[in-house]
């Protein structure tokens, strides 16, 4: 019993400081006299806003599927409902 209580400590120690000893990736990053440093920067840059790009895209197809999906159901409903009256 001891153990196991000891272990639950020593997880919940090591947890809390691991997650109080990261940085915050979303602050601004010093400046680098290194090109490369640079280079990798920009590219990271560049590779963030064309996944916010893709994200917003994909937002608006997955928008539109649904209105489309939601016409075809309707239609398929309309015509189950004809061939059941007949």
């Amino acid at each position: 019993m001891y153990r196991l209580k000891g272990a639950v400590v020593l997880m919940s120690l090591a947890l809390a400081t691991n997650a109080w000893a990261q940085t915050d990736q979303g602050a601004a990053q010093p400046a680098h006299s290194d090109e490369i440093v640079k280079m990798r920067m920009e590219i990271s840059a560049a590779n963030k806003k064309y996944n916010q790009k893709v994200a917003a895209a994909k937002k608006v197809y997955d928008h539109k599927k649904a209105e489309a999906a939601k016409e075809r159901d309707a239609a398929i409903a309309a015509a189950h409902g004809g061939a059941s009256a007949q």
